[in-house]
């Protein structure tokens, strides 16, 4: 599973490339807003820091418009994935984008038919969002389990990207279902270490190790 982590904070985004485990950025007009920054200069140093593909999103709800936006953000690096909503106007989009060598990253779907409609318009990512499911007493790991069947019956080459994440059980959910992608928040994505188990057994390493006199270096 590859790990992509969802903000728009230089420093945070600096400080995770630098473990090796980031595999992308996602971000979206709201995350970009609490920067407080100008939207295509966020969006460029973030390029600049991770290899990987960087999610930035159009705000146009138009196709005509999507289209000029997504081209125009496409042009801002090689790893710049637009980001199209799931609409008949994002669906178009993704359509002309994809054709011409841009990866595309269609975002809000909350169904399998969506999720279909998206492969077939040969989006490089879908992005389900689970989280928001699951707060209206819907399960948002089915419908993971539901696109992984689909895409997996038509060999379509479309990344299931599970976004909306908010917990460490959600990404182990995600995995196991065969999400092809898990965007997180920084501190979920460092969560992932986390175990009560590891810190006392290192706590009793240390203590022992003390107990020997003795150093590495």
């Amino acid at each position: 599973m590859k790990f992509f982590v969802d903000t728009a904070d230089i420093a945070e985004i600096k400080d995770l490339a630098a473990t090796g485990l980031l595999d992308g950025v996602t971000t979206n007009p709201s995350l970009i807003a609490k920067s407080g920054r100008n939207f295509l200069e966020v969006v460029e140093e973030i390029c600049g820091v991770v290899d990987g593909p960087v999610s930035a999103e159009v705000t146009a709800l138009e196709a005509d418009e999507m289209l000029k936006e997504g081209r125009k953000l496409a042009k801002i690096a090689p790893n710049i994935a637009v980001k199209v909503p799931l609409t008949w106007a994002g669906l178009r989009t993704c359509k002309t984008l994809t054709g011409e060598g841009t990866m595309v990253n269609v975002t809000l779907c909350f169904s399998a038919n969506q999720a279909l409609l998206a492969a077939k318009a040969g989006a490089t990512f879908i992005s389900p969002f689970i989280g928001r499911l699951d707060d209206i007493n819907l399960d948002g790991m089915e419908l993971i389990e539901e696109i992984r069947t689909i895409y997996d019956n038509y060999d379509f080459a479309t990344e299931i990207l599970a976004a909306s994440i908010r917990t460490a059980n959600h990404v182990k959910e995600a995995a196991l279902l065969g999400a092809d992608v898990a965007t997180v928040p920084p501190a979920v994505l460092r969560g992932l270490a986390a175990h009560p188990l590891t810190d006392k057994g290192l706590e009793q390493f240390m203590a022992d190790w003390k107990k020997t006199g003795q150093k590495i270096l």
